[in-house]
């Protein structure tokens, strides 16, 4: 079944005609699903998306029908190859996701294969339950994966692996034939076999495998905590209750295909503690393994210094870096207790041993009861290794995932490691190490050479090397991520050849024809087969509009190279990313996703027309460019600049839409439409001209469109330098479209806000536009030259000897987002643009500066941050600013506001547009009582709050401008203006 060159047009019609737009045999979703987290890459026949579980059994039919190769994927982070194959690729992440029953009295949940570990873990916390397992991508993968790897994490040491957690599951073999399995006594097995059919052939079958192997599987297989490499033959024993449920964990979807599950939640300690402690090195931290366990911890995670050096040398995570107390090499213990003091208590023991450790090194300790501060080193641990899997070594290969997760016993993890580490240093690589320490599962990145004929075989070479020194030490090849491809080759060296032959027979029990996952596990591809970056590997040379450059290497390939699959921007809640994937659940609307099409389309094989690409096209099209994925992504892939390239390629040879000339270029007519804002009103706005004045935009027939000040701030503003005041220092206003044209009122308050801070505002001397609209229609070339004329005005501004501006503060996040990421990627090497993109702060950051401290207020707040806000700037600035003025905020976290400038206006948006907004925010919105003032300070955020709710929100300026007394005289202070400011905080009031 390798070569896949069959023709399945006829699989596809059936499929089509069955479940219609579920399936996708389209070249965008077959590139998008070639790749995981792992080294691999294999191109499915096609995906489908099914809808609900009876439209999965329906579409598995078909493709059984057709003899086809199937593979059912979750979240898709697996890092050894098997959730990638040449396969029908259904993904259950979608639909099939439901929590039919939780139950606390049984303390048990059944699930559909597609629900997210952390919605299993958020439903039951409500009644002090969990489930266990939490490996590092709990955000986003699926129940089903983590059976099908037999996934962990740091809390295995509390109540085990997956494995130890499923009570029963609903399984259909891939002839359709559905049944429960679970502990099974010998009377319910010959019942079973005697009713015949073919479940009783499988019972019969699967007792006949268990007596011929059951001597050799009790003295072979390791009994370590995390074996989770083979199949868990062990489980058919007659001792471990013939559990056919367990016994199915771990077979990664190669035996049979999981229709619900039944799992087990265990008491989750409402209170917990850290105790950090810092070691000399990687090898005394495992030592101590025994002394750890002497006080129970819940979690027992290990880290050494290579991942912490590597944050330090690209300048991430120093905040958190400078939670952990002094060392080379870092354990973090988790305690977990009913109450806070139990908790502390148990910390403060465990601290006072290593304290004064009779035998053996005495670290550092540092214990950490704040449960935001405990995120922020969980963070590390979490996502450092992905941070830095790029190297920023031009001579050095990758670090890589191929030899990720042996695990061994925990009491001999020092000796393992130190022996570890001379073959990897016999074979001049460099790793990380890092773990779950308390069950002696190591993680290595490694920096294999996966491009070059030698380095593959050198890479083989170690691969079996390594899997015969772990064996020696009685270990397993896997700890937690499973076999797939990456380890199945290897089994034998582990198990031999007569079990793995029993697990051959297992599988071939299952799925005689071999069409489950094929190539994995058992019978699998080489370890060397199928990389997806290796020596037949392309690299194109582009010539772009941006520069693209890091620590990690520079260009457009290196820049979307980034991606290495996690798929963080799968999680469902929290942060800023990806706003399009959580509205629609869709793969190729993800970070992940589009950046595995940029990727396809590098390489020419499954998308194949270049910058012209309507794959490419299409999925970029639904990215708000909120920016998110630039901060809250580890590895900081940056899919608005690379949409933004792209579009600008693409559009060189083929007309924009007319939303470009409407929005994209508003910063060239809305001056001159603010000069007649009657005028512009009624056409904009009256029921006959509005509908007209829509179509011809490109606009939503359903969206209102922003109304034009009676006069802009400009035009009521005393120009110039000849006003300032004498005495105060002058700073620069930047001012932006909308606060300009639209809402002059934000920039009166912010004019008052820092006169009453003691600086002067000044415009530039020239009408300026920071172009951020002409990104999201690939006007690049049109960006530079606004760019370029910027630098020109407020270069001189901020260079002058008399009266030099403290700097420049700007209101529009999305505006001041231009100065600190699209300059110096457009003016890499022009030093006056790298002193303004310096030299920009936003109200509150530059406040802040300045120690400002605003009059009190006594209001209650809802507080939104703009995306671009969050992801160049922070809110700290505008969270001191509140504090500081009295007032009761609540911030939300709540991702994009779904408008993303003129996205939200884009008929062919408006749907996913309010849909991103319901997500969070706009609920959130309507909750609050009429009195709550809503904060935040994008324009389309405010717009977005006005089209959904009818609530007014209102601009960090204008709350902060409330306390201050009102000013009807003096240079820059219209009065009509003013009374315009007043009235719209109290209408958000």
């Amino acid at each position: 079944m390798r070569a896949m060159s069959k023709n399945w047009s006829h699989l596809y019609a059936s499929l089509k005609d069955a479940l219609g737009t579920s399936v996708r045999f389209d070249a965008a979703h077959r590139a998008v699903y070639a790749s995981d987290a792992s080294n691999y890459r294999q191109v499915p026949i096609g995906v489908v998306v099914p809808r609900s579980l009876d439209e999965f059994i329906q579409g598995v039919a078909i493709c059984h029908d057709h003899r086809a190769p199937l593979l059912v994927r979750g979240g898709g982070t697996s890092m050894c190859g098997q959730s990638v194959n040449n396969a029908v690729v259904f993904d259950l992440s979608t639909s099939c996701s439901r929590i039919l029953d939780l139950d606390p009295k049984t303390r048990t949940a059944v699930v559909e294969p597609g629900v997210i570990c952390d919605s299993l873990r958020s439903a039951a916390e409500c009644h002090g339950l969990t489930f266990a397992p939490d490996p590092s991508t709990h955000s986003r993968c699926t129940l089903g994966g983590m059976i099908g790897n037999n996934s962990c994490g740091p809390h295995s040491v509390m109540a085990g692996k997956t494995l130890e957690n499923v009570r029963t599951l609903e399984v259909m073999t891939y002839d359709g034939v559905r049944f429960w399995v679970g502990p099974t006594t010998d009377e319910e097995i010959e019942q079973i076999v005697r009713a015949g059919g073919r479940k009783g052939q499988i019972y019969r079958d699967l007792r006949g495998l268990r007596d011929r192997y059951a001597e050799l599987i009790r003295s072979r297989f390791p009994s370590i905590k995390r074996r989770v490499s083979g199949f868990n033959l062990d489980q058919l024993l007659p001792e471990n209750g013939f559990n056919l449920a367990r016994a199915l964990v771990g077979t990664e979807g190669t035996c049979a295909l999981i229709l619900k599950a039944c799992v087990d939640l265990v008491n989750s300690p409402p209170h917990r503690v850290l105790l950090v402690l810092g070691f000399d090195d990687i090898y005394l931290a495992a030592d101590a393994v025994p002394d750890y366990e002497r006080f129970r911890p819940i979690a027992i995670e290990g880290l050494d210094r290579m991942i912490i050096r590597g944050l330090q040398a690209r300048n991430l995570a120093q905040a958190e870096i400078d939670l952990l107390p002094q060392g080379d090499a870092w354990v973090v213990l988790e305690f977990g207790a009913d109450t806070e003091i139990l908790a502390s208590d148990q910390a403060e023991k465990a601290a006072a041993h290593f304290r004064s450790r009779p035998h053996g090194p005495r670290p550092s300790t540092k214990i950490v009861t704040d449960r935001a501060l405990q995120q922020r080193v969980w963070s590390i641990r979490e996502n450092g290794a992905s941070a830095t899997q790029l190297s920023i070594d031009p001579d050095a290969p990758d670090p890589q995932v191929g030899w990720e997760d042996a695990a061994v016993d925990p009491h001999r993890l020092g000796d393992y490691l130190r022996a570890f580490d001379a073959l990897v240093a016999r074979y001049g690589y460099r790793t990380s190490l890092f773990g779950h320490f308390g069950d002696g599962c190591v993680h290595a990145r490694i920096t294999f050479d996966l491009r070059s004929k030698e380095g593959v075989e050198k890479y083989r070479s170690f691969v079996q090397e390594a899997s015969e020194l772990v064996v020696s030490f009685g270990g397993s090849l896997s700890g937690e991520h499973g076999d797939g491809q990456a380890k199945g080759e290897f089994l034998p060296i582990m198990f031999g050849d007569e079990l793995v032959e029993a697990m051959r027979q297992f599988k071939r029990i299952w799925d005689p024809n071999g069409l489950l996952n094929p190539g994995k596990v058992i019978d699998a591809y080489r370890v060397d087969e199928n990389l997806r970056a290796g020596p037949d590997y392309k690299v194109v040379p582009i010539l772009t509009h941006m520069t693209f450059r890091s620590r990690e290497g520079s260009g457009f390939q290196r820049a979307v190279e980034r991606c290495v699959g996690m798929g963080k921007c799968r999680a469902a809640k929290g942060g800023t990313m990806c706003p399009s994937f959580r509205a629609t659940g869709e793969e190729r609307y993800s970070t992940r996703g589009r950046a595995r099409l940029l990727w396809e389309m590098l390489q020419g094989d499954v998308v194949r027309d270049g910058w012209k690409s309507e794959a490419v096209k299409e999925a970029l099209d639904t990215c708000l460019s909120c920016k998110g994925c630039r901060s809250d992504c580890p590895t900081h892939t940056d899919m608005a600049s690379y949409k933004a390239e792209f579009l600008s390629h693409y559009y060189e040879h083929r007309p924009r839409p007319r939303q470009a000339w409407s929005m994209g270029r508003i910063g060239d007519w809305a001056p001159l439409a603010a000069a007649f804002p009657r005028l512009t009103n009624f056409v904009t706005s009256t029921p006959l001209l509005a509908p007209v004045s829509k179509w011809v935009a490109g606009v939503a027939p359903d969206r209102d469109l922003p109304k034009f000040a009676g006069s802009s701030f400009r035009r009521s503003f005393a120009a110039g330098q000849a006003v300032l005041s004498r005495g105060k220092p002058p700073v620069i206003l930047w001012l932006d479209t909308f606060c300009d044209n639209f809402q002059p009122e934000v920039a009166e308050a912010a004019v008052t806000v820092l006169r009453d801070a003691g600086f002067e505002p000044m415009l530039p001397t020239q009408r300026l536009c920071c172009g951020r609209p002409l990104y999201d229609f690939g006007y690049l070339d049109l960006a530079k030259r606004r760019l370029q004329q910027i630098i020109d005005v407020l270069s001189p501004m901020m260079e002058a000897k008399l009266e030099q501006p403290v700097g420049i503060v700007g209101l529009e996040p999305g505006c001041l987002s231009v100065f600190k990421d699209e300059l110096p990627k457009l003016f890499p090497n022009d030093p006056r643009a790298e002193r303004l993109s310096r030299n920009v702060f936003l109200l509150g950051d530059f406040l802040l500066a300045q120690d400002y401290k605003p009059p009190s207020l006594n209001v209650d707040a809802l507080v939104h941050t703009h995306c671009h806000q969050k992801s160049l700037f922070g809110s700290r600035g505008d969270a001191a600013m509140l504090e500081r003025a009295g007032v009761r905020t609540t911030w939300l976290d709540s991702g994009c506001c779904g408008m993303a400038g003129s996205f939200g206006f884009n008929p062919d948006h408006v749907g996913l547009s309010r849909n991103v907004a319901e997500l969070v925010l706009v609920p959130e919105v309507r909750k609050r009582p009429a009195g709550t003032v809503i904060v935040t300070n994008g324009f389309s955020c405010r717009e977005q709050v006005k089209h959904m709710t009818g609530r007014t929100a209102v601009h960090l300026a204008q709350v902060l401008a409330m306390g201050l007394p009102r000013r009807d005289e003096g240079a820059g202070h219209a009065p009509r203006s003013e009374r315009g400011t007043s009235s719209t905080v109290e209408n958000a009031l």
